[in-house]
């Protein structure tokens, strides 16, 4: 019997084999659309890469990443006691997140002298973590009232990892206004603080994703602003060396793993491509991330457990510094222990149990995450090259020409979401109206997300749909009832199942909620079941083919019943003689869907 490998006995893989497989199984489908996807910057992701030489990548230092909680409780006390219990509980780095600041999200501390910064960090040894500040437009005063603990307590600043959080640019991104002089100031900073081992200036990348910026825009962004604090570091009289080592960046790492991967890789190479420019021997760059507000949602906000887990996984393995994962009810007010235990022993999973620190550049050498790497790289850098052609960041932001371009893929996510071209679980794909709320310790003020005018703003993509889920809420807390759509259930379950299913699942991520039932046979069923139900709407639910035959009559004779909105679920070709018929839309895959829920909603209130 002949001993050979078993892989021998087949025939060697090969792209054009793939390929003839594919076209099999696709049964004449277009390769193009069903297989290959485009991000928001219109780079294609393959659904198969060649393997890659590894291209020599910037890395992270040796170690697992840093893992940072928020510290955002508005009480001084009971923040020292949130820190504490994250620092026993695995972390070993803080945020201090102060009341001004834009990621406060409503709440934060508000520091106005040096015993409230020692009351928020009490019992916190800052030489064993690393602290970042995050105080929005406050960094300046902030860091000074630190400054003044750090004498205080007589620690010696050589030893403290700090980074400052000092962004004047993304302060104007924020809120349309920026500090007069902050260059002096900045610098100003570097040398109050020369002496301390983190950095001082931060480009923050969080007011450009928040906005709904691509990630070459938002790469361009954070780039283009360490490249004004490098400007504004060498003008105050610091030489270039010790100006780049002064600056960090923070990018948001959302669920899409691989351009979360591609992104946080990408900066590197950007950075070390400025540092070469300036006739510098390329130096780590520090690199922090935290987990995206943009991804988050209110409903169902138990799935933002699994996005902030594949957000800070990526982040990590794209070669983030230190990890920030948002808590799981951040969106819907102060989180609690829960919450913040939760979103903490996700990391040390991560980093415990999964190893995922283990090895400095996984990616590298990957076909996907390699050309994906470097095609963000290119297309970032012409980004911002434009904006430099602008004048730089300020003037490129004061002008409005980069709010335009973010606005412009804005829109195109905005459609997507409103078709579902891009999901969001439980809140436009498999909602349940009988959600039970989650425990926070104080609900999030809603105004608190707004933004004046002139900043870029701050926005989740669930909005609109939780917009249209609070409204129906509110009847039913009121006492009332939710609005409702009957459906009309045309033949046994086994022809109509799957669009009634789906219908119910659409009209519930608008709040209304679908009287379903086992089908009915003949019109004369049907309308008494409807005119019993009490609703306004109904949605006709069957497959094509008994939608040739029953559709009509049946529109007919609901509308005559009194229905005053009429639904079809499904895209048949005879659109024409439905409408005739009384059939008002048709809900398929692909339609507007927040459209139609926003009419349905109006027309079920009569």
């Amino acid at each position: 019997m002949e001993d050979r490998p078993l892989a021998e006995l087949f025939e060697p893989a090969t792209r054009e084999r793939w390929r003839k497989a594919v076209d099999a199984a696709l049964k004449g489908g277009d390769y193009e659309k069903r297989l290959v996807s485009k991000t928001a910057d219109g780079l294609r992701i393959e659904p198969l890469y060649e393997p890659a030489a590894p291209v020599a990548q910037p890395v992270r230092a040796p170690g697992p990443w840093r893992l940072a909680q928020r510290i955002d409780h508005p009480d001084a006390g009971k923040a020292a006691a949130q820190a504490l219990t994250d620092l026993e509980g695995g972390a070993d780095a803080l945020v201090l997140v102060e009341a001004g600041a834009p990621a406060a999200r409503g709440f934060g501390l508000a520091l106005t002298d040096a015993d409230g910064l020692e009351a928020a960090l009490n019992g916190v040894m800052l030489p064993l973590i690393a602290l970042r500040i995050d105080a929005g437009g406050r960094g300046f005063e902030v860091a000074a009232l630190l400054k003044q603990l750090v004498e205080r307590r007589g620690d010696d600043p050589a030893e403290l990892d700090i980074d400052l959080g000092l962004d004047p640019l993304g302060g104007q991104a924020a809120t349309g206004w920026v500090s007069e002089g902050w260059e002096t100031r900045l610098s100003q900073a570097l040398t109050d603080f020369s002496a301390y081992r983190g950095r001082v200036a931060l480009a923050d990348a969080r007011p450009y994703h928040e906005a709904g910026a691509s990630e070459v825009q938002e790469l361009a962004a954070v780039l283009a602003t360490a490249v004004a604090y490098l400007r504004a570091l060498e003008a105050g009289g610091h030489d270039l060396d010790r100006a780049r080592e002064a600056i960090s960046v923070l990018l948001v790492a959302d669920a899409d793993e691989f351009l979360t991967i591609a992104k946080f890789r990408a900066i590197r190479r950007l950075w070390a491509r400025v540092e070469e420019a300036c006739g510098l021997e390329p130096k780590p760059l520090r690199v922090l991330a935290e987990t995206a507000w943009r991804m988050m949602t209110r409903r169902d906000p138990f799935v933002n457990i699994l996005r902030t887990a594949m957000a800070s996984a990526s982040a990590g393995l794209g070669g983030a510094d230190s990890v920030t994962a948002l808590p799981y009810t951040l969106a819907l007010g102060l989180p609690d222990a829960f919450a913040r235990r939760v979103v903490r022993n996700s990391q040390i999973v991560l980093l415990e149990e999964s190893n995922l620190a283990k090895v400095s550049d996984p990616a590298a050498g990957a076909g996907g995450f390699e050309a994906l790497t470097a095609e963000l790289t290119e297309k970032a850098w012409a980004a911002f090259q434009e904006i430099e052609r602008e004048g730089g960041l300020a003037r490129s932001l004061a002008s409005g020409a980069l709010a335009g371009r973010i606005e412009g893929v804005r829109t195109a996510r905005e459609r997507a979401v409103a078709t579902r071209k891009q999901p969001l679980t439980g809140a436009s794909e498999f909602p349940s109206l009988a959600e039970k709320p989650v425990a926070v310790l104080d609900v999030a003020p809603r105004e608190a997300e707004a933004r004046p005018a002139g900043a870029l703003p701050s926005l989740r993509v669930a909005e609109p749909y939780e917009a249209l889920r609070d409204a129906s809420d509110a009847i039913l807390a009121q006492g009332g009832q939710r609005p409702v759509v009957f459906l009309a259930n045309l033949g046994p379950v086994a022809i109509h199942n799957a669009r009634s299913t789906f219908a119910a699942n659409a009209f519930a991520a608008g709040g209304i909620e679908a009287l379903g039932n086992d089908g009915f046979s003949d019109v004369a069923a049907l309308t008494d079941a409807f005119k019993a139900s009490g609703a306004r709407l109904a949605c006709l639910c069957s497959s094509d083919k008994l939608y040739e035959t029953e559709a009509v009559p049946a529109a007919r004779a609901l509308k005559a019943a009194g229905c005053g909105t009429l639904y079809l679920a499904g895209k048949p070709a005879d659109e024409a003689s439905l409408r005739e018929a009384g059939v008002d839309g048709f809900l398929f895959a692909g339609c507007d869907l927040l459209a139609l829920l926003t009419e349905a909603g109006i027309r079920a209130k009569g």
